[in-house]
């Protein structure tokens, strides 16, 4: 082992440290499904508020089925990228439902959401253009930038007036890309796309939206943010991920087809990277068909949305600004953030801190979601272990 290398990671300390006061909150071992109760490695069982599966179908039998079905015909993968070997009939399949289904003319699925962002905003991103960042958009999209040869910048998060003094330097005739979260992910609040939409089209700026938490949560079926508002003739990307309400596990951008084109030969994450499994396209295909089969699945997720934001407001918790399933319980400080996951737990509530560097220390927070597989009565029990705790840490009265 290089000494230096180890010298250099072993001043990491901060695990160590969190473990030796007993608030360790990460990697504990499921040995179950994503489901409203889930079974621990250690023989409890929880109450799971920490997942992205909005819509329940992570463990539906109907995915599973499609994805044994996907094995026994494709294998277990295909060995190689899209752009090569990689290239199955269900992907292309894939890709042209989820086109119609947004709005747009084509689409392209990556093997991860992450990658999605990675390539798609660095292929964008050429020399001599600007990328303009919200300041609390996904790491990828960040990462995708910092990738990219374009001039980045970064406004206030969901402050119109701060884009628009960013858009003001951009030179008039470069290429402008704005990318934003359609739901962020930590705080829950829905990106102000009327009022972008209104300065990209002012600025002649392109508008990508990242819509991870958005699609199968907003808009007709879960369509996502854009159709929410109206909006999907006005954004010219929308991205998404399989890993959410789609039960699986990929990514893909859907937009015009000369873009789609673009990126299909040009983002380097796509070209260079293994293609998604055959398993994992047939489960998000499926998941696909019962979110637009099942309407009522949707209807459910918000209506214990609504009374969950009430409950929690109802007992004093402060839920920030969310509109959706993702539900924000500030707290403000780490080691009470730590704490209260800790006792969670040991009450039977699996939730996840979110700390710096995800977020400032000011805005340090537990994220509770939602899934449309949780009833009233899981939000209930939940609510009151959860009330417990936060005033046994001295963070509610």
């Amino acid at each position: 082992m290089n000494a230096l290398l180890n010298e250099v990671c072993a001043k990491f300390t901060l695990p160590q440290e969190t473990k030796a006061a007993g608030i360790y909150p990460y990697y504990k071992p499921i040995s179950s499904g994503q489901d409203p109760v889930v079974k621990m490695a250690d023989g409890s069982e929880v109450l799971m508020f920490g997942s992205n599966s909005y819509l329940g179908l992570s463990d539906d039998p109907r995915l599973k089925e499609a994805a044994i079905k996907a094995i026994e015909k494709y294998g277990t993968s295909c060995s190689g990228s899209r752009f090569l070997n990689g290239t199955l009939d269900i992907h292309e399949e894939l890709e042209a439902k989820l086109a119609k289904f947004v709005g747009k003319e084509a689409a392209v699925t990556f093997s991860t959401g992450f990658q999605v962002n990675l390539g798609v905003v660095s292929a964008l991103g050429g020399r001599g253009g600007y990328i303009l960042l919200d300041d609390t958009d996904h790491a990828c999209i960040i990462d995708g930038s910092r990738l990219s040869w374009s001039t980045v910048y970064k406004f206030k998060h969901n402050d119109m007036s701060a884009l628009e003094q960013k858009l003001k330097v951009c030179e008039a005739e470069a290429p402008k890309l704005i990318v934003v979260d359609g739901v962020y992910s930590m705080l829950g609040d829905l990106c102000p796309l009327p009022q972008l939409c209104e300065l990209a089209e002012k600025y002649n700026a392109a508008v990508m939206v990242d819509d991870a938490h958005g699609l199968g949560v907003f808009g007709k079926n879960g369509s996502g943010t854009a159709d929410y508002f109206g909006l999907t003739d006005k954004v010219d990307l929308i991205m998404g991920t399989f890993s959410k309400s789609f039960g699986s596990l990929g990514g893909f951008i859907a937009g015009s087809s000369t873009v789609i084109n673009f990126i299909k030969h040009t983002s380097r994450s796509l070209i260079f990277s293994a293609s998604m499994t055959p398993a994992a396209v047939a489960a998000a295909s499926r998941a696909l068909d019962i979110m637009q089969e099942e309407p009522e699945r949707l209807e459910h997720l918000w209506d214990i949305t609504r009374y969950a934001w009430k409950k929690f407001r109802d007992n004093g918790f402060d839920i920030n600004a969310t509109q959706s399933p993702i539900i924000p319980l500030m707290v403000r400080d780490t080691t009470k953030a730590l704490t209260v996951v800790k006792l969670a737990y040991e009450e039977g509530v699996f939730i996840t801190p979110v700390i710096a560097p995800a977020v400032a220390e000011k805005d340090v927070l537990i994220r509770f979601a939602l899934m449309a597989t949780h009833t009233k009565e899981h939000i209930d029990i939940a609510v009151e272990k959860l009330t417990k705790v936060f005033k046994q840490v001295g963070i509610i009265e």
